[in-house]
């Protein structure tokens, strides 16, 4: 995709409120850059920070770190270095998607804030666009000789990548397991501390757990209305399973024999009976299903972890769970066999999360990465989660804020080294949607090779070709 269609493609989003962005140069075009080392020496620096998130709003948690945390403690600093340093947030608090056209906008014209955090789903149509660049070009040594690199592993910094290029710093991120309900697998007579190393093997204990009287053995996110959480949940981690990335060197995955085994197994499950197909037409379907696990009729479902610290949490979860320690299992997601996954894996994941990126037109390209350093070292991590529990970009922060949780100690150290994350390109919202009605179609009974050809015909009008499409 070329960088002038991915830019139509934000710019299309639409329009929001207009927000009094300063610190960076006004005018020129995206993409400004220039020398790392411009004003590295000024006494006197401005600059702004750009986030979704606002006190008392939305994301208001990350707002409140931003003023009271992050900018004292970076003029601060900058004040014993002999610099006068003035810092701005610049707050919103609407639809994620009005966000990513404003700071689109800001950015084609070469303002915007020095500092902005997006959505690990948008850095290639930035990048495309011009309106991120590499971080070593524009910050230059500095950004490759930080320390903390260390502490992220190498699959989490794909979150804040595009084409194996740093852009920016992960600031946070999940993964995807399969949950169980322990109770329903000793009843079937099944391990208790299971972990399926082949989809042969989740069948197997599906067909197990489906001789237990009112229970859904399996639920496999499938069909249009779970929207991205079917292919979060379901399509890309099987994908991944089978060692073919949606998108990979130009091209987008099409009717191949890997998309073809997926749509088989979803027929496999809901074909007979060990996933119920009505439940994904629902509009509500997710939410039912995690009010289905915690009542104990569901016996597998693969989700995030999300579904550990917000939907089953014992006290204050969607569905909570008081018994959730001792009840619900987790387990990685194996390849289709072993060996099979990308890279060869045993077993694989998918995650999502966000980035903090430098806006190339900023007039203090040092100071700004300063910034941006201070905002993801170990200190400021450990005070935005404050008392809560969450997986942090940081290996060294996790280490010590989840010793007390297993199962998210458990994603930190074992999923998110194998895991994968989206493609962060403009069309990709299109090519999900055609994932989604392809296991719509097998669901409803439509043979996997022929919903596999109904998708490829989806991706070439996304695409406007055959082109980018890989096939097999």
């Amino acid at each position: 995709m070329s960088p002038s269609r991915t830019a139509r493609s934000i710019l299309a989003l639409g329009a929001v409120s207009a927000l009094a962005l300063t610190g960076c140069a006004d005018g020129g075009s995206a993409g400004g850059g220039g020398d790392p080392q411009r004003n590295a020496d000024a006494e006197t620096v401005t600059l702004t920070i750009a986030a979704n998130a606002a006190q008392g709003g939305k994301n208001a948690t990350e707002a409140d770190w931003i003023v009271n945390y992050v900018i004292p403690e970076f003029t601060k600093r900058m004040a014993d270095e002999g610099v006068q340093a003035t810092v701005t947030f610049e707050p919103s608090g609407v639809d994620d998607e009005q966000f990513k056209t404003k700071l689109a906008l800001d950015m084609r014209t070469g303002g915007g804030a020095d500092v902005v955090s997006l959505d690990g789903i948008w850095v290639g149509e930035f990048a495309q666009a011009g309106y991120i660049q590499p971080l070593e070009e524009l910050v230059g040594e500095a950004a490759t000789s930080w320390d903390g690199w260390e502490q992220i592993p190498d699959a989490v910094e794909q979150l804040a990548s595009f084409e194996d290029t740093r852009y920016g710093v992960p600031t946070g991120t999940d993964g995807r397991v399969l949950f169980y309900n322990k109770e329903l697998f000793a009843r079937a007579g099944l391990p208790t501390d299971w972990q399926p190393t082949s989809w042969q093997e989740i069948l197997d204990a599906a067909t197990a757990l489906g001789q237990l009287p009112d229970v859904t053995p399996i639920q496999l996110n499938a069909g249009t209305a779970m929207g991205e959480a079917t292919t979060m949940q379901g399509v890309l981690p099987l994908l991944a399973g089978t060692g073919s990335p949606l998108y990979a060197d130009g091209k987008w995955l099409g009717d191949t024999p890997a998309l073809r085994d997926v749509l088989g197994l979803y027929q496999q499950i809901y074909s007979t009976g060990l996933g119920d197909p009505l439940l994904q037409q629902e509009a509500q379907g997710r939410d039912k299903s995690f009010q289905e696990f915690a009542a104990g009729r569901i016996g597998i479902l693969l989700e995030s972890d999300y579904f550990w610290r917000s939907v089953v949490e014992p006290t204050a979860g969607i569905a909570p769970m008081p018994n959730r320690d001792e009840v619900v299992g987790y387990a990685k997601i194996p390849a289709q066999q072993p060996g099979a996954g990308l890279d060869g894996q045993d077993f694989v994941s998918m995650s999502g999360g966000g980035m903090r990126a430098i806006n190339p037109g900023t007039e203090y390209p040092q100071q700004a990465w300063r910034l941006l350093e201070l905002m993801n070292s170990a200190e400021a991590t450990t005070a935005l989660l404050g008392d809560n529990a969450r997986i942090t970009q940081r290996d060294d922060v996790n280490a010590q804020v989840l010793s007390g949780d297993p199962m998210l100690s458990f994603v930190a150290e074992e999923v998110l080294p194998i895991t994968a994350y989206r493609p962060g390109l403009a069309v990709y919202p299109q090519v999900s949607q055609a994932l989604q009605e392809a296991t719509a179609a097998v669901v409803s009974g439509t043979a996997p090779e022929q919903a596999a050809q109904q998708y490829r015909t989806a991706l070439e009008g996304a695409l406007g070709g055959a082109d980018d499409i890989t096939s097999g």
